[in-house]
């Protein structure tokens, strides 16, 4: 996105192959920015902040709640109408908790039932406001930070936890003026005061994603004998609450080879078998795990104490009702879980050990990866119905998974 927005030419190598990255390059592609793909390296000739054209179609953000939610952010202060929709499953996802602050700097957003996709957007001009957000969403933060490009004056964000910090961290790579102070974020509008007035192409490495890696490093704590190591993942601090986690659940994790690239931290990991006392996830740390929480939810039969995860009503309104979800299939396996409005209590090994069976994923990507890793411990087959739904952030996850498991 930034690069669509930047003057000149950016080189974003290591792109991911999932299907909602690229869900974003052919809602940027139609915006006229100039996006080419060759094999893992995407180039994209931006426009400038104020290029972007309308399109004649809708744009199609597919399964991305990012792409759709950050993109609301930019579009809602461009000079011209878009319309943006996704797949059945975004299409029920909550969109108001954008579409409030981005009013109240003066976007003229119209959402169906006031709250879902489909939206369209009417560029308007827009004023820098002062948000206390009553959630932590890195998606509604960026959204808003994005937007405050394109406002008068200063913008000022504050969460009321922390949440990961990819686009503050690339918006100030590509140029724009940011302040950073505890939880508060600032971003001057490009075109007034301290603005920059414009953003400046990049040629930079993508990070391996350690929401993906967490399958491994998942199923690689699970079996004893097992020992991978991860090459070039993202080590982003607003990210690594999850390798904090497994440590303090005994897993065996090694970090390695550290290095700073473009603003994020990047290194290796080393993962052996290991016995998982497992525990009690909740409060602050809940946001920084948030993607992770239906992988330990899966691990949660396997480990000494189970896990109890509380404080995660967010589950509720993913790609699905994660929670409902997570309940269903565990006890298909044989688990015994308790499910709770905010959460669910999964007891560990001493409840009986999983058996295989079929797995519905409802459609949700992380729910038929965790379930997948949890299959390899369980005892007898374990079969993933709508598995190619695991393409939405990793096309080739069970390809890795089943050359590391003949290994």
């Amino acid at each position: 996105m930034l690069a669509g927005l930047a003057e000149g030419t950016s080189e974003l190598r290591n792109f991911s192959a999932a299907a909602d990255c690229h869900s974003t390059l052919g809602c940027m592609n139609a915006l006229g920015a100039d996006v080419a793909v060759e094999k893992d390296a995407v180039r994209v000739t931006g426009r400038g902040p104020r290029g972007l054209k309308s399109s004649w179609r809708a744009l199609d953000a597919g399964n991305s709640g990012t792409t759709m939610r950050l993109l609301t952010g930019i579009l809602a202060g461009q000079e011209f109408t878009t319309k943006l929709t996704g797949d059945s499953s975004l299409q029920k996802r909550p969109m108001k908790r954008v579409v409030g602050p981005l009013r109240e700097m003066g976007a003229d957003i119209r959402a169906k039932d006031g709250n879902f996709a489909p939206l369209e957007i009417k560029g308007a001009r827009l004023h820098a406001i002062d948000y206390q957000m009553p959630m932590a969403s890195a998606q509604v933060k960026s959204a808003v930070l994005l937007a405050g490009m394109f406002a008068e004056g200063v913008t000022s964000l504050t969460e009321p936890a922390r949440t990961r910090d990819h686009t503050e961290l690339a918006l100030e790579e590509f140029g724009a003026s940011i302040e950073r102070h505890g939880r508060t974020t600032k971003i001057h509008g490009l075109f007034g005061g301290n603005g920059a007035g414009k953003l400046v192409a990049k040629s930079l490495d993508v990070p391996g994603d350690i929401s993906s890696a967490v399958f491994f490093i998942a199923a690689a704590s699970l079996l004893a004998d097992s020992n991978i190591a991860i090459h070039n993942v993202g080590l982003n601090p607003t990210r690594t609450a999850i390798l904090d986690l497994f440590a303090a659940m005994g897993a065996s994790i090694e970090m390695l080879s550290l290095k700073s690239s473009h603003g994020e931290i990047i290194g290796d990991l080393a993962v052996k078998g290991a016995s998982l006392k497992g525990g009690v996830i909740e409060g602050e740390t809940i946001p920084l795990l948030i993607d992770e929480l239906p992988m330990l939810a899966a691990l949660g039969p396997f480990t000494e104490e189970g896990i109890e995860i509380r404080n995660a009503e967010e589950l509720r309104v993913k790609e699905s009702d994660r929670i409902a979800v997570l309940v269903e299939n565990l006890r298909r396996m044989g688990g015994t879980v308790e499910e709770r409005a905010d959460g669910l209590k999964v007891e560990g090994r001493r409840a009986g050990k999983l058996h295989g069976t079929e797995i519905e994923p409802h459609g949700d990507h992380r729910i038929a990866m965790a379930f997948a890793v949890a299959g390899l411990a369980a005892d007898g087959p374990t079969v993933i119905r709508d598995a190619e739904c695991a393409g939405v952030s990793y096309p080739a996850f069970f390809t890795d998974l089943n050359r590391l498991a003949e290994r």
